[in-house]
This record gives C-alpha cells, sequence and structure tokens, in this order.
C-alpha cells in the first residue's frame, strides 16, 4: 500500500485494534503492516507505552492522518512523546510515540488485552475525547483508572433490569443538548442540559441537571455459618464528616469501587483480602441497586459472603497507599442485629445485608450443616 509520508504515523498495542483506532481518530484509515526494531511495548494491558529495549522489535502498522485525526491521536496518547523513527522495512519513517514505565512493567500482552481489556477501553473513548478542548491531556489521563472504572459501569449499564410496571424507555425519550464535566478528581461530576419524555408524552422543558459520577462499587458481608458470626469494618468516612456528623466513623460491610476489566464478584473477593486478609467461599447475591439515584450514578452490588471467622482473625486493615484505616469487628450475629436495632449501624448498604442475612440465615447454616 503507497503511503503519502509527512503525516505517517506507527501504530501498535491496542491502537492495532481497528474498532479503537476507528474510535480514537474518529474513522478508521487503511493501513499496512510495520515493523518497529529496538523497542518493546510494555506496561498497564490497557493503556502500553512503547520503551526502548531489547527484543525483536513490535510489529503494528503506519497510518497516514490527517491534521484533525493527527490531534485525536495525539490527546488519546498524552503523555507520550512523539518523535519520527525508522521502521524496520521499506525506508519508511514514521512518527512513533513513546514514554515511560517502572522497570518491573511486563511486556504488553495481545490475549490480555483482548480478554480483559479491549471492551473497557472501548467504553473509554467516548469520555476522554469528550474532554479534548476542554482540558489538557495529561489532566484527564492522569484519571485513568478512574475512566476505566466508569467505562466498566457503562458496559454493565446496559444490561438493564426487568421493565414491567416502569416506561420502557426508546430513543428519542431522552434529548441531551450539552454535556461537560466541570469537576473531576478522584471523583467526577457532570452537568446534563436535557429534555425527557413525560408520562403524558410531551417533552419536559430543557433542564440543568448535575450527576455525581464514582463508578459502580461491591458490598459483601463476610458471615461464617457454622460459628453463626459475621465480620464488619469500621473506618473514618469523609461523607458524614461532611455533614457534620460528630461520630464520622462508621460500621460498614466490606466495599470497593470495581476496577475497569472486573466483575462484581471478582472485587468482592479482593476487597476481603485487602481490608481485612478474608477469602471468601461462596457468594450470595443480595441485591443491585441505586443508592441514591436523584443525583449520583453510582450503582451497587451487594452479596453475602460465607467464610471461616475463627478466633482471633480480626485486624487492622486496608492499603496504606490509598489512606485507608480499617479495623475489623467480629461479631455474633446477634450482636450486629443489636447494632441495628439501636441506630449505631447508619450505612445503608451494610442494613440492607442485614436484613437480607436475617431472613436467609436459616437456609444458608441449613445448607452449611451448621
Amino acid at each position: 500500500m503507497a503511503l503519502t509520508l509527512g503525516a505517517s504515523v506507527f501504530l501498535c498495542g491496542p491502537l492495532s485494534d481497528p474498532a479503537l483506532r476507528a474510535a480514537v481518530l474518529g474513522a478508521d484509515v487503511p493501513v499496512a503492516a510495520a515493523r518497529l526494531a529496538g523497542f518493546t511495548l510494555r506496561g498497564d494491558a490497557s493503556r502500553p507505552v512503547l520503551v526502548a529495549g531489547p527484543g525483536g522489535g513490535v510489529e503494528g502498522e503506519i497510518a497516514c492522518l490527517s491534521a484533525g485525526q493527527l490531534a485525536r491521536l495525539e490527546f488519546w496518547l498524552g503523555n507520550a512523546v512523539a518523535a519520527e523513527r525508522p521502521l524496520a522495512a521499506g525506508g519508511l519513517r514514521a512518527l512513533v510515540w513513546t514514554g515511560v514505565c517502572a522497570a518491573q512493567a511486563p511486556d504488553w500482552s495481545r490475549e490480555e488485552w483482548i480478554g480483559r481489556w479491549r471492551d473497557t477501553v472501548l467504553a473509554c473513548v467516548p469520555d476522554v475525547m469528550a474532554q479534548m478542548g476542554q482540558r489538557p491531556a495529561a489532566a484527564v489521563l492522569a484519571r485513568w483508572p478512574q475512566i476505566l472504572t466508569r467505562a466498566g459501569a457503562r458496559l454493565r449499564a446496559t444490561e438493564a433490569g426487568p421493565v414491567t410496571l416502569r416506561h420502557s424507555a426508546s430513543p428519542g425519550d431522552i434529548e441531551t443538548a450539552a454535556r461537560s464535566q466541570p469537576y473531576a478528581n478522584y471523583f467526577a461530576v457532570e452537568e446534563y442540559d436535557l429534555q425527557f419524555r413525560r408520562f403524558d408524552g410531551t417533552l419536559s422543558q430543557r433542564l440543568n441537571r448535575a450527576v455525581f459520577i464514582s463508578g459502580d462499587a461491591v458490598v459483601v458481608l463476610p458471615y461464617d455459618p457454622w460459628r453463626d458470626r459475621v465480620h464488619l469494618i469500621e473506618q473514618f468516612r469523609a461523607g458524614p464528616h461532611g455533614r457534620g456528623d460528630p461520630q464520622p466513623w462508621l460500621i460498614e460491610a466490606i466495599a470497593g469501587r470495581i476496577d475497569g476489566g472486573e466483575t462484581p464478584e471478582t472485587t468482592a473477593r479482593r476487597e476481603a483480602i485487602e481490608e481485612a486478609g478474608l477469602t471468601l467461599g461462596d457468594l450470595h447475591k443480595v441485591a443491585d441497586y441505586y443508592p441514591s439515584p436523584a443525583a449520583k450514578a453510582e450503582y451497587i452490588y451487594s452479596f453475602v459472603g460465607l467464610c471461616d471467622l475463627p478466633d482471633g482473625c480480626d485486624r487492622i486493615g486496608g492499603l496504606p497507599g490509598e489512606g485507608e484505616d480499617i479495623r475489623s469487628h467480629v461479631l455474633p450475629f446477634a450482636r450486629m442485629m443489636d447494632l441495628v436495632a439501636s441506630g449505631e449501624v447508619t450505612n445503608a448498604p451494610l442494613l440492607l445485608c442485614a436484613y437480607w442475612l436475617a431472613a436467609n440465615r436459616d437456609r444458608l447454616r441449613r445448607i452449611a450443616g451448621a
């Protein structure tokens, strides 16, 4: 394939995927096979970087981009640095974007990309590219883990629940005139100017609505059916502190955000290890729900997880790198329900799990042979 030089670029790794390439560039472009010698593709499988190093080089494609496509690619690649470099064959030169990664970072795996990351990263593209012209690429991509989390939530949201009583939404029922992101850090706030279909069939007036974006989360209450014990945690929470609550240390179930590419069940097991050092057995679904849908996009998956809770398994846990300081409480089931009844438990996901366990406890103990 003949390619015009001057706007030639070398694409590899995830950008060799035609769907991702088309989403980033705004349209797919003709490509020809190419190889870059003297470099390897390493790091995070969702967003690897080219680094100088030994090996057989990196297989990829060469493409010619318009000025607009080149700008979109540069924004997507963020902190990567472009330089014109020779390719391994054909006497061609192309712009190559390189970066830095940790010395121990693994080589990029196409299998991991396809198996875990492809759909999630594709769902990230609209969120990233919508910020082009509004924020520097480096500022946007500094939130890459949070962007992956939100993209995973977007994918799971397409698996809508039953529609038997509520309105069945159709195309055209929501018209969005504008969308912006006035705040983005660990969490984000999005604003929408929109109209929605009223129950009389007309569209509402244009409304401005703000949505707090935090990604989906998992809550799991560990329960030992043989000893009839539960494992609760206690930690400082900024929300009650911001409300003015003089007692902002809450009693909760284990919980955490669902990372990009994870399933809710995987998150439940990971968080149990991170927060309490527990290995969970069977997971029993409690409910999936929006805790505050008027303003929050958060969706919670709740479980009761069976596990062994012997004497002495309470501890101080959490990830210091995330500022976590988490104290465990291993209690008889009856003591947890006393805390619920007294009002000392004010955490809604734990309340839901506790009431579910109260209704299903005898069945779980029979199944376990307790």
